[in-house]
């Protein structure tokens, strides 16, 4: 049984994508965050896949779309929240986040064929996906989180565990503007780039290109 994951926060102004404010407002920041989300979840939803979860702090709304089981997220650091979500699969397992919109459901059809473990780095250090065949909650918990260093100590204490690790692609999060303009210029046709397209020409600022 294969699951994929979800970790997301609902899109509150305030509360995600604040480094996207300047030059966007807070609202604004939630609406690119809201468009973001709802990208990720429609490539999951095309995914191959047993089961799909959304590991969420917060509320679903109506970027939601059928098909998801919507769990709560643990308290603690985000190294305990991902290992939480882990510790909820029988099976094997890929967790992504909501900050990649330009995923792909081609991205997401991982085979654990001849591998323990899949990783994907983000091009900040970070990590925007981690796949176990076998969960173990462990392999995450004490992993520092946001910073430079994040992605590199996660695959090697992947790699110290023993488990054969298949990298894929290196892809870029939204986190500033530039990152903003940069991602929706890879998918110019989806809510995310629609929405960016929007902001921008409503509050007159430029998107970092």
């Amino acid at each position: 049984m294969t699951t994929l994951l979800v970790i997301a926060k609902e899109p509150l102004p305030g509360r995600v994508k604040t480094r996207l404010v300047p030059p966007f407002s807070p609202a604004e920041a939630a609406a690119l965050a809201e468009a973001a989300l709802a990208d990720t979840l429609l490539a999951v939803a095309a995914a191959p896949a047993d089961r799909r979860v959304l590991v969420l702090e917060g509320t679903p709304g109506p970027w939601l779309p059928p098909g998801f089981d919507v769990v709560p997220q643990c308290a603690g650091g985000l190294d305990l929240r991902l290992a939480d979500a882990f510790a909820r699969c029988d099976g094997p397992a890929l967790l992504i986040g909501m900050d990649t919109p330009q995923v792909t459901p081609a991205l997401l059809a991982v085979d654990f064929a001849g591998y323990d473990a899949c990783f994907g780095p983000a091009e900040d250090g970070g990590f925007w996906a981690l796949g176990l065949a076998r969960p173990d909650p462990a392999l995450l918990r004490g992993v520092p989180m946001s910073t430079p260093e994040t992605g590199a100590v996660q695959r090697r204490r992947l790699v110290a565990a023993g488990l054969r690790v298949r990298d894929l692609p290196r892809l870029r999060d939204v986190d500033t503007a530039a990152d903003a303009a940069a991602v929706a210029s890879l998918t110019p046709h989806g809510r995310f780039a629609a929405r960016l397209a929007g902001c921008a020409a409503h509050t007159g600022h430029g998107t970092g290109r």
